[in-house]
């Protein structure tokens, strides 16, 4: 199955070696209509992660993965699905992608060690783009 990562499922260490080893890169994507925020769903947590919201004229540069039901299993647990992120899907080349969207969520700003985690899998996916955030 394929699934549309942004964030740090970009990073191609933490996919391939943590979380979903034997997962396959296929490519960069732009999934249109959404914007990249950092969020959380309790709003006394000090950081925020990855997410996206549907946002017209914008787009999230991510990642286009192969997994198993098996990742998909694993993806699950760690992104609290369905309690906290739930998926949604597109096509692309007629086979159905998966992705993750948190939909009640308070804005909060990344820890610094996220967003490295983050610019590191642009890099692995040659996606010309960097977090640039203050800390």
């Amino acid at each position: 199955m394929l699934y549309f990562a942004y964030g740090s499922n970009l990073n191609h260490y933490q996919m391939k070696n943590i979380r979903c080893f034997g997962s396959r890169y296929l490519e960069s994507f732009d999934l249109k209509g959404y914007k990249f925020i950092f969020s959380h769903p309790n709003k006394l947590n000090k950081f925020g992660y990855g997410n996206i919201i549907k946002k017209k004229g914008s787009k999230v540069i991510g990642a286009i993965w192969e997994i198993t039901k098996e990742h998909e299993k694993i993806l699950d647990s760690y992104e609290q699905f369905p309690n906290i992120y739930k998926k949604e899907y597109f096509y692309l080349r007629k086979k159905k992608v998966m992705f993750y969207i948190m939909y009640k969520y308070f804005i909060k700003d990344p820890p610094k060690s996220y967003v490295d985690t983050i610019n590191r899998g642009y890099e692995d996916c040659n996606i010309d783009l960097r977090i640039k955030y203050r800390f």
